[in-house]
């Protein structure tokens, strides 16, 4: 969603370095450059002349530390401005009410309330074990209710039964009711929208809110909104009192300006963001973490939390043991790759690791990205159960039938299979200790640079859900990715280049993969 605001704000402090001092001239001219991005990016107008204006007070005449450059100075602030008009806390829904504790979904048709109303259902059952009840108060879009209703069956939430003829207003008393007797913990109103922002769409929206007093009222808003987003977010405030902002559509390829426009303008906090289609695929809006993210200074606390929500343990331990006994076959390759494409593919773990954002292009060039992953596993899924168990019987013949089955080449095939043995000689070379494979040489590789006397990130795969909390109150309390802890550059003692990534860093790399771009 950033990406193209985190390449412009890059290349303009790149120019900022090398400087004994910030004369205003200096300070100046990166501004204008950091105004047109955030123009460019969608941001709203009056949003950016305040924001501008803010870092222009605090950046003309600052007097530069010893070992931080100019360019990292005016990072600083910038990042600092960022976290202000982002919300510098993180805000999650409230259910501190007595039950059942009713939220109410507000905004425009098409912004995806409704799909949005059943990922935060099923993230309150699964993550808080709370009882939810979902109930669709549009009776305008056709079928509105019966979408809910399947939502609530592939979720196992919930869902108010469907009377042909009610009111909204009917609907959500109903529902509150039915929340009550059923000693439901929540109640999520899944309110009608329409195209564009009416009159009788906000008289409908205050009755309701007037008649079932929610605890939370949450505007859900499409991110790719652009510059209207202002202007919807204003309106439904000021008549109906939202508490907080969901973003949907956040994995887009958008320029995120409603992010900073919505949350300036209306002062409420941007809570939840929709990272893609699955119903699982909604995450808690960290502004500090979203402003490193911006800047390229990674982050390194949500990759830690992926990891705990994505590895499954029993799996990784089994795993563990295996490679500690130097066995590596196709299978244990394959989940090691699931177990990246989980975690948000190379492209998401590289967006959240420090200084490795400017490697995402010469990756790309280089042909490694989530397509390669996909490519892999097809054709390893291709293979019969022994083949994948001992690859060495892999001829000619089999590799064609591989091949057609896979829509791949042998080529591809031999890659692969080039790279498992590769693997599987790094693994018997550490027989008997742990840490190893894909995931263990991407965040091993993170070595002993790392503030704090670390002596280098462990794998999250071989870790307990316990280890893991450790680890992320470490990285917490460290300031990972903030200016302080991680410069622009990277963190201190990870070398130009950024951490040794597989594949692409200084160390010996991921077998099998290109090394970057060669020099011709």
């Amino acid at each position: 969603m950033f990406e193209s605001l985190q390449d412009r704000l890059g290349s303009i402090f790149q120019g900022l370095t090398g400087r004994g001092a910030l004369s205003e001239k200096d300070v100046s001219a990166a501004l204008r450059e950091v105004r047109r991005a955030l123009i460019e990016a969608d941001v709203s107008l009056e949003v950016v002349r305040g924001f501008i204006e803010r870092v222009r007070e605090k950046a003309v005449g600052v007097d530069v530390l010893k070992s931080v450059k100019p360019g990292q100075m005016v990072v600083k602030i910038v990042h600092d401005e960022l976290v202000e008009t982002l919300g510098a806390d993180a805000e999650t829904i409230d259910l501190n009410a007595p039950a059942p504790v009713v939220i109410m979904m507000v905004g425009l048709q098409g912004s995806g309330k409704t799909t949005t109303t059943g990922k935060i259902a099923k993230r309150l059952t699964d993550r808080d074990r709370k009882k939810v009840l979902m109930a669709s108060l549009d009776t305008r879009r056709p079928a509105a209710q019966e979408q809910l209703k399947q939502l609530g069956e592939q979720t196992g939430v919930a869902t108010l039964p469907i009377i042909e003829g009610q009111d909204p207003v009917a609907i959500a008393n109903r529902a509150v009711q039915a929340g009550r007797l059923g000693g439901h913990d929540v109640v999520i109103l899944d309110t009608a929208g329409r195209t564009h922002i009416d009159e009788p769409l906000m008289v409908e929206m205050a009755d309701i809110r007037k008649s079932a007093s929610p605890h939370e009222v949450l505007l859900v808003a499409d991110s790719l909104t652009g510059q209207d987003a202002v202007n919807l977010a204003r309106s439904f405030d000021e008549r109906v009192g939202i508490t907080g902002l969901v973003l949907t559509r956040m994995d887009g390829d958008g320029r995120g300006g409603a992010a900073l426009s919505m949350r300036a303008v209306t002062g409420k906090p941007i809570k939840l963001i929709g990272t893609g289609e699955k119903m699982d695929a909604l995450e808690e809006f960290h502004p500090k973490r979203i402003a490193d993210r911006i800047l390229g200074m990674g982050d390194i606390v949500s990759l830690v939390e992926k990891a705990a929500e994505n590895i499954d343990q029993e799996k990784a331990e089994a795993m563990a043991r295996k490679m500690a006994s130097g066995k590596f076959d196709l299978n244990d390759l394959a989940d090691q790759l699931r177990q990246m494409q989980k975690m948000g593919g190379m492209g998401g773990l590289m967006g959240m690791m420090p200084g490795m954002g400017k490697m995402k292009d010469q990756m790309a060039a280089a042909g490694m990205d989530d397509r390669m992953f996909g490519r892999q596993l097809a054709i390893i899924s291709s293979m019969t159960p022994h083949e994948r168990a001992h690859p060495d019987v892999l001829k000619h013949s089999r590799k064609k039938r591989i091949a057609a089955g896979s829509g791949t080449n042998a080529a591809e095939i031999n890659k692969l299979l080039k790279m498992h043995r590769q693997m599987a000689d790094m693994m018997k070379s550490m027989k008997g200790k742990r840490g190893g494979g894909m995931m263990g040489k991407l965040f091993g590789g993170m070595g002993g640079g790392m503030p704090g006397g670390m002596g280098g990130m462990p794998d999250p795969s071989q870790m307990s859900a316990k280890d893991l909390k450790k680890l992320q109150k470490q990285a917490e309390q460290m300031g990972l990715g903030a200016p302080g802890g991680a410069p622009p550059g990277g963190l201190p003692g990870m070398g130009p280049g950024g951490p040794n990534l597989p594949g692409l860093g200084t160390g010996p790399g991921l077998p099998g993969l290109p090394k970057g771009k060669k020099k011709r």
